[in-house]
């Protein structure tokens, strides 16, 4: 009897550890590499939702674990901790992977897995028509952020528009659905360059761009490149107003690292942390932003770590939603989350083929400036 009550207790000891295992969310994020400012920033807004979200008692009871892995800017490597995530560490769900080209690395081993994945920041096209149900993006489209952009295009007097972008899906995608968007507003379209990643140089892309005469050019990468690309503008005199796209700079950090130069250049930005007042749940922003300022992280990161603090809120509220942490029950509860983000109300449409659509949201977009030194409302 005695040896049967010990039994009893000890199994229920054992299934008490067990239920109180954390769940375990993966992330893909460039932590080192070309993009590796922009990675970290989004880390750090997704380990201070996990404090946020434990804090207030966790999901079904229990606490959530970040499984944090470096893609080092390489799709080859963005494919490798997807596999590891998920084949070793038995993740249920994923948040990333930043970049478009490092996210459709990714995206054929959530097909393989079945594994569904928030994807924060990618803004390529082919990201949520290529057939793949375990996609989850809450960020905007290149089209998306286009048509938003719409409106400015005679507000700002564009007459002639030159393109540099990073030559990979996320420059290529954003250059094609800027410039359908300025010819179809009536405005013409000079030259179309890109650049490496990698690259550090842009001298050669800016003399085309002076000689063509453009009055506004779109520069699309991440924010070390755009730094580099306003400094050497400014050196060689281009007179066109740069404006950048994909929400993937920040204005505060070319401030500082860019000085003058970035006085008069104009950024999309998908989150505005200078007047929280302005987004759509400022009681959120604040919280985040109050949080943010408590760890002294980087202000500059702001604009890039609001996407983890969304993503997880997402990722959470389908666990929750599905009452249990397996990949096919949180695919299918995702479909109805509805989430006060940052970026606005995150709720999911449906885009691609019948029968194998993926999720995307509908997010907010913002036009800011830089002058004076300081980040104003356009």
């Amino acid at each position: 009897m005695i040896r049967s009550l010990a039994f009893a207790v000890s199994a229920l000891v054992a299934g008490t550890a067990l239920a109180q295992e954390p769940i375990k969310i993966g992330v893909t994020q460039p932590l080192t590499g070309a993009f590796a400012a922009s990675g970290n920033y989004v880390t750090e807004g997704a380990k201070i939702a996990e404090a946020a979200i434990n804090a207030s008692g966790g999901v079904l009871g229990r606490k959530i674990q970040l499984v944090i892995e470096d893609n080092k800017s390489n799709p080859t490597e963005a494919v490798a901790t997807a596999e590891k995530l998920i084949s070793k560490d038995k993740v249920p769900v994923m948040l990333g992977a930043w970049s478009s080209t490092l996210t459709l690395a990714v995206m054929p081993k959530l097909m393989e897995y079945g594994v569904p994945m928030v994807v924060e920041t990618s803004s390529s096209g082919k990201i949520t028509v290529s057939g793949n149900p375990w996609i989850f993006r809450i960020s905007p489209t290149s089209e998306m952020e286009a048509r938003a952009f719409t409106g400015y295009v005679k507000s700002l007097g564009i007459k002639k528009a030159d393109f540099l972008a990073t030559n990979n899906d996320f420059g290529l995608g954003a250059s094609k659905e800027f410039s359908e968007m300025l010819k179809n507003s009536g405005a013409q379209v000079g030259v179309m360059e890109t650049m490496d990643p990698k690259a550090t140089d842009f001298s050669a892309q800016l003399a085309k761009i002076k000689a063509s005469g453009g009055d506004t050019l779109f520069v699309t990468t991440a924010v070390e490149q755009a730094t580099l690309i306003l400094r050497q503008a400014k050196e060689q005199q281009v007179k066109a107003r740069i404006i950048t796209t994909g929400g993937s700079v920040s204005p505060d950090q070319l401030i500082q690292q860019a000085g003058d130069a970035a006085n008069g250049s104009l950024h999309l930005v998908f989150f505005t942390p200078w007047f929280p007042e302005a987004v759509k749940n400022p009681d959120v922003a604040k919280k985040f932003v109050a949080e943010w300022n408590a760890r002294k992280l980087p202000v500059g990161g702001l604009t890039e770590g609001f996407r983890g603090w969304d993503g997880l809120y997402t990722i959470v509220e389908g666990i929750k939603a599905a009452g249990k942490a397996e990949p096919k029950a949180i695919q299918q509860a995702l479909w109805g989350v509805k989430v006060k983000g940052i970026n606005g109300d995150i709720a999911f449409i449906k885009q691609g083929p019948a029968g194998q659509e993926s999720a995307q949201n509908v997010p907010s977009v913002y036009l800011v400036r830089i002058d004076g030194g300081k980040v104003v409302k356009n």
